[in-house]
Formats: structure tokens, C-alpha cells, sequence
């Protein structure tokens, strides 16, 4: 396995939007995929990740299959003139590359608002799709669960997931603190642009369900609804919409303000309502907050949250950098480390025959008390006499110089006629 994972990517640094929705994979098309590379190239160790930012395949193989990959994934995706998007994707065929942009990707230095905390799921559930699939090897294994921990310890050690970086991630999490956590207040969402979209998104995430959404084009609201399961309302019901409502999220692009106190003028509020005011310009008249048990947030106030937690962020990056480095660093050994292992397992099954042969030839002179001492005086000296091969085989590993000494156990010991009799002494 070493020196053969590579990858191709495609994402929001490499495509503009319109060229990543033709690409993006959901879950059938995504196992679609991996099945038709396992059954066109033989691939092992399969990873295939998509998200709104992002698609990747990730693969182990000693040729480089990148072209082809990205080939096959455009014509799956019904995109024939393949040369036309080919440019758009970023090929890693070095070992070393694919396997550092992986632990990037993963903790979240290359996500459109860094240190996205949806990310690591996205990945967990890619992985989930591979093992399904039985195409997650000992080596994909150990690298997902190493990137998990590493996962672990940035999100502990550093504030690269303090906070929300993203103005539509401060909304949804300002919701938390107005309202408590593991509540479930009506919220209305108006207005569905870019940012409104990217609010219910942040909402499902969330596993907020009593949603609503209101927009002048029923039949986006009618789409979002149906991807995410919310309710959608008539834009001319907004009134009563607004009075039903706990929160109010606004980002409609108007000159004046769609939400006014004469609109408002006729509510009767038992308990808060919250208006979190997204647009430029303002679609929350400020004066609205004049009326009792009325609250407006606009778009300052949780621009300076984003912009706040986003510049902890961006300060942590050197920090996570260093993390991603130990990691890989360590990942790289062991890999480097699978080389040896055959030879290592060889060696101990080798010694260990010798050491039942000479112990049998013995065994009817001794009590079974005598039996046992001597067992275990001879595994205590196998285990001495191993000891400095194993750890000179693994030094080599890092030396890149395991082969000259893996030749030599081989010939010393005549191994090869000894064959690895438990095959998980090898991760």
C-alpha cells in the first residue's frame, strides 16, 4: 500500500457553483461510483466523498488512474464532453500529497468557511458508504481512524471550532442562545437567496424541524421544502406567519423594509419575538424594536460574531497545521512500517517453531511445574533475541532502507518458507 493513494478533487477553490451542483454526488450515486471502479480498475481502499463544496475520490493503486477517475464520474453524472470540465478538478498522484490533502480536507483547513464543523460528518458518513461496500482496507481503516483523532485534538487543543464563522452559521446559532438549546421554536425563514438557502441548510444541520419558509417564488421555497422537509407558506399569509412564529430570519433583497410596526401593529406578544434581520439593506425596520416584546438582530451585529470567531480561527490555523503535520508523520511511519510487517511476523513464527521443537524433544523428562518454567523461560528469551530486528526493521522503514534488510532475515533465516500463520499481526 505504499506510495499508492492518490485522489482527485473538485470543489468551491476549483469550480464555480453551477459546475459543482453537475457533479455533486448523493449517497446511490456516490455507491454507484465506487461500484463501477472496483469493478472496472479492481480499486481497494475507496473513498468517495461529496458535499455542496466539495467531490473527491480518493483510491489506492499503483498506476495512476486520476484521468480516468474523473472521466468515469463525469460520464456518470450524464457529462459527456468530459474535456470541457476536466480542467476543474485537482489531481494529487503523490502518495504523500493525497494523503496530507485527506487529513486537510477532513479537519477543515479547505472548507469554504475554515474549520467547518459539518465536514468531519460528511467524511464519517463517506467512510461508512466504503466499509458498507467492503472496499475500506486495513490501510484506509487506520488512516480514517488517525484522521478522526487528529479530529479530536484539534477541536481540543486549539479554537479552530470555536464559534460560528459563517453569517448564516451565527444566525442559526444565535437562535440557540435567544431561545436554549434543545428547544424547537417556530422559525420562518423569508426570503431564499444565497444566504436564506444557506440558513436552511444550517437549520437541518441542526435538526431544527418546525420550519417554515415563505419567498415571492413559491417554487423555490416548494424545492427547499421538499429537500429538507419544512413547511412553506404563502407569501401573502406572511402577517400571520410572522405572528405564529418564535423567530424570524429575513434576507430579502428590497429597498424599504418588508417587516414595519404598522405590519406589525396588531400582534399581541405573550413572549419574545426574535427578528434576525440578514439583508442589505435592512428588511427589519429598526423601529420595530419599540414594540413590546419585539427583539431585532441585524446583520452587523452577527457579521461581528462571524467576523470574530472566523479571526480566532484563521489565528489557530498554524496551530492545526502542526497537528496535521505530527499526524501525518506518524501515519507515514506506520505505513512505511506495513513493508516490513510480513517479514517481522515470518521471523517470530520461525523462532517460535524452533522454540516448540527443541521444548518437545524435552517435554517427557520434565513435571509439568518444570514444563511450564521452561515455557516461559524460552518465550521471555525469544522475545529478547527478536527485539533488535524488529526495532532495526522499523528504523529502516523511516531510513527508506528496509529492503536490503528484509533480503538479509530472509536468507539468515530462510523465511520464506515460513508463512504469517495470523494475518491481523500485519496492522
Amino acid at each position: 500500500m505504499l506510495d499508492t493513494f492518490k485522489t482527485i478533487s473538485l470543489s468551491h477553490k476549483t469550480a464555480p457553483l453551477q459546475v459543482r451542483e453537475l457533479i455533486a454526488l448523493n449517497e446511490d450515486e456516490a455507491k454507484r461510483l465506487m461500484l463501477r471502479l472496483r469493478d472496472f480498475f479492481g480499486l481497494t481502499d475507496l473513498l468517495v466523498i461529496s458535499t455542496c463544496n466539495r467531490t473527491e475520490v480518493y483510491y489506492a493503486f499503483d498506476q495512476d488512474l486520476n484521468a480516468d477517475i474523473a472521466r468515469l464520474l463525469l460520464i456518470e453524472k450524464g457529462l459527456t464532453d468530459t474535456d470541457n470540465y476536466l480542467p476543474y478538478f485537482q489531481l494529487f498522484n503523490a502518495h504523500d500529497e493525497a494523503v496530507r490533502h485527506l487529513f486537510e480536507v477532513c479537519v477543515g483547513l479547505h472548507s469554504q468557511v475554515v474549520g467547518d464543523m459539518q465536514i468531519p460528518n460528511q467524511v464519517k458518513q463517506s467512510y461508512q458508504w466504503s466499509a458498507d461496500l467492503d472496499m475500506a482496507g486495513p490501510f484506509l481503516h487506520r488512516l480514517m481512524h488517525t484522521i478522526f483523532f487528529t479530529n479530536k485534538r484539534v477541536a481540543q487543543e486549539t479554537p479552530f471550532r470555536d464559534g460560528a464563522a459563517s453569517v448564516s452559521y451565527a444566525a442559526v446559532e444565535l437562535i440557540d442562545e435567544l431561545i436554549g438549546e434543545n428547544q424547537n421554536p417556530n422559525i420562518l425563514v423569508i426570503g431564499l437567496g444565497e444566504i436564506g438557502t444557506d440558513v436552511c441548510k444550517n437549520l437541518e444541520a441542526r435538526n431544527q424541524t418546525n420550519i417554515t419558509l415563505c419567498n415571492r417564488t413559491q417554487s423555490k421555497a416548494d424545492a427547499l421544502a421538499s429537500q429538507y422537509g419544512f413547511r412553506v407558506a404563502d407569501f401573502a399569509d406572511l402577517t400571520d406567519e410572522i405572528r405564529r412564529a418564535h423567530v424570524i430570519i429575513s434576507s430579502v433583497q428590497r429597498d424599504e423594509p418588508l417587516i414595519t410596526p404598522a405590519l406589525l401593529q396588531d400582534m399581541n406578544v405573550l413572549t419574545f419575538k426574535y427578528f434576525i434581520d440578514l439583508s442589505v439593506p435592512r428588511s427589519v425596520d429598526a423601529a420595530v424594536e419599540q414594540i413590546p416584546g419585539m427583539l431585532v438582530y441585524n446583520i452587523d451585529h452577527i457579521r461581528n460574531r462571524a467576523d470574530e470567531a472566523l479571526n480566532q480561527r484563521l489565528a489557530a490555523i498554524p496551530k492545526v497545521e502542526a497537528i496535521v503535520t505530527q499526524a501525518v508523520a506518524e501515519f507515514g511511519d506506520w505505513s512505511k512500517e506495513m513493508v516490513v510487517s510480513p517479514t517481522i511476523n515470518k521471523l517470530k513464527n520461525a523462532l517460535e517453531q524452533i522454540r516448540r521443537d527443541e521444548i518437545a524433544r524435552h517435554l517427557k523428562h520434565l513435571t509439568p511445574d518444570e514444563s511450564e518454567k521452561v515455557d516461559k523461560i524460552t518465550k521471555g528469551i525469544m522475545q529478547k533475541i527478536i527485539k533488535l530486528p524488529v526495532l532495526q526493521l522499523k528504523a529502516a522503514c523511516k531510513r527508506g532502507e528496509a529492503e536490503t534488510l528484509i533480503d538479509v532475515l530472509n536468507d539468515l533465516f530462510d523465511l520464506e518458507k515460513h508463512s504469517v500463520e495470523d494475518p491481523k499481526h500485519l496492522y
